[in-house]
């Protein structure tokens, strides 16, 4: 994808009087003909036909972003640096508690499971990196990825901790589960009683260090 970003010089108004408006662009004309003019309300003919001869450009009833000062963005930088610092909290606590679960012939990998590639564990699973699109994980045991899974995931344990991108195919004893509830949080995905239950640890990606 090509893209380019502009900074533009923008001029609001409306228009209340047709000859007062194009009086004004015509003593203005030098100021102007740089801006994007953004004009509220209906426009006639008339004030179309005068635009274009004036060539200048136009929108119509469009709602622009409202620029921040810096401090404002400053503020909110911190308060996202915050919460990002709470969910990975969150996050590493709720790995530490399902880990202290991890007891049957634990397996810990810190590798990506690239795609073509067939992982079998018989045990329990701690992954520490991703599993790419094409690749499959087997598990007999409970799974902890604490990176995005986009590739097929069969685990028979109590439970599994994962965020899938809807190239994912997850199933978790032998009934798949649906990809809308597993994306962009981390989730906890349970058996208890003979009923899957899956619970969001977080709403927000954490990226891992």
């Amino acid at each position: 994808m090509k893209s380019k970003q502009y900074s533009l010089k923008v001029f609001e108004t409306t228009v209340r009087d047709e000859p007062q408006f194009m009086d004004f662009f015509d003593n203005n004309y030098m100021l102007f003909k740089d801006h994007l003019i953004v004009i509220d309300g209906e426009l006639s003919k008339n004030i179309k036909d005068y635009l274009e001869s004036k060539k200048l450009k136009y929108l119509n009833n469009i709602t622009l972003p409202k620029g921040r000062t810096r401090k404002a963005l400053e503020v909110e930088m911190k308060e996202q640096q915050v919460d990002a610092n709470i969910s990975a909290q969150i996050a590493q606590n709720e790995i530490a508690k399902l880990s202290s679960q991890l007891q049957n012939n634990l397996t810990v990998l810190d590798e990506m499971i690239r795609s073509g590639r067939e992982l079998e564990v018989a045990g329990d699973l701690l992954l520490l990196n991703r599993i790419n699109s094409g690749a499959t994980v087997r598990v007999r045991g409970n799974v902890i990825i604490t990176k995005i899974v986009e590739g097929a995931i069969r685990c028979e344990g109590n439970y599994m901790l994962l965020k899938a991108s809807p190239k994912a195919n997850i199933v978790f004893h032998d009934v798949e589960v649906d990809n809308h509830l597993l994306e962009d949080k981390l989730n906890r995905v349970e058996l208890k009683n003979n009923e899957i239950i899956i619970t969001p640890v977080l709403k927000k990606e954490i990226n891992w260090a």
